[in-house]
């Protein structure tokens, strides 16, 4: 596993990039996460949920922004809000927008790395460097109050990652960019994550983050769903019920196989389409029957989920965390 390369007097040697303990944020009588126990090592994340999940609260938390209510939150082993100088190595996105009446984007990036101590030479020429990265040269010496939504994304992206931080935190960074730059975007995350340094990508689209990084941390209503790689989030739906389509030449005998089934809890026919969906609270029985029906005549051309690998995992778990029978509707 690995530790961090770069030790002084704000990190703890060889310490994990977060750790949570029984972490709870509350606003009066409103939770904003809610015990949370989650450790993570050097690399990247993507934090996953829908708006309102309490993604912004966590980054609050990591930030050193908010303090928790109970619990602790360490970042390279310390904690930010006690100990602000782990900030310098901390570049953040945030989610709100960015309103600067009549300020450029190259004098807004020279005076915050001014403020981080940077000299004034080093600061205008790593301003450049992060402008050109993100695409915003031509515009640098523009206000940014003229920029476009996606424009200004960009610019706090470029101010984010100006410090050259070890760890990028970015919440919905996507939101208001165009396809171009949604891709550019995207193959800026993939080459940071590459160069080893640390990421945490908070979204709520899921196929957005899965572009970047295959490790998730899914959230809502401010408690954990679930936490590991995509291989291993992908392999949860062989143990939740959950909703199935299936095209077979032989869909009547395959529905009236399935019918017969305890694990099976209904079945539809599409004549039209050949097609046999079937909602299964054990889906590795239906996996194990296709597998015997195989060698009995069965063919099974194509087998799908509802709504695809990811996307069906998460509102699985969001069914079960609400308390309701997990199954896709």
């Amino acid at each position: 596993m690995s530790t961090i390369q770069r030790v002084d007097s704000t990190f703890v040697e060889n310490a994990p990039l977060i750790q949570l303990e029984h972490a709870t944020r509350l606003y009066g009588k409103v939770i904003g996460v809610n015990d949370l126990n989650v450790e993570l090592p050097l690399g990247a994340y993507g934090l996953v949920g829908p708006n309102g999940a309490g993604k912004s609260t966590l980054i609050g938390l990591i930030t050193g922004a908010f303090t928790p209510t109970l619990g602790t939150v360490r970042v390279f082993g310390v904690d930010p809000h006690r100990s602000p100088g782990v900030l310098r190595h901390v570049g953040l996105c945030p989610a709100t927008d960015l309103l600067l009446p009549g300020v450029t984007a190259r004098r807004w990036i020279e005076q915050l790395l001014a403020l981080s101590g940077w000299p004034p030479r080093d600061a205008a020429q790593r301003t450049l460097e992060v402008l050109e990265l993100v695409g915003l040269t031509e515009a640098m010496n523009r206000p940014i109050n003229t920029y476009s939504l996606g424009m200004r994304q960009r610019c706090k992206l470029a101010q984010a990652i100006s410090t050259d931080p070890q760890l990028l935190i970015l919440d919905e960074p996507f939101n208001g960019l165009d396809p171009v730059g949604r891709h550019q975007m995207t193959d800026l995350l993939v080459r940071w994550a590459r160069s080893g340094k640390s990421l945490l990508l908070a979204s709520h689209v899921l196929h957005e983050v899965e572009q970047v990084t295959d490790s998730f941390i899914l959230i809502y209503g401010g408690r954990l769903l679930a936490s590991g790689t995509a291989g291993e989030l992908r392999g949860m739906l062989a143990e939740l019920p959950q909703e199935l389509t299936m095209s077979s030449p032989q869909f009547r005998e395959l529905a009236s196989r399935l019918a017969n089934e305890e694990w099976v809890e209904s079945v539809r026919c599409d004549a039209d389409l050949n097609q046999v969906t079937v909602a299964v609270h054990k889906p590795v029985e239906l996996y194990s029957a296709l597998a015997d029906w195989a060698g009995e005549g069965i063919e099974i051309e194509r087998l799908i989920g509802v709504d695809g690998d990811m996307q069906s995992l998460f509102k699985l778990l969001v069914s079960r965390h609400r308390g309701s029978k997990a199954k896709l509707r």
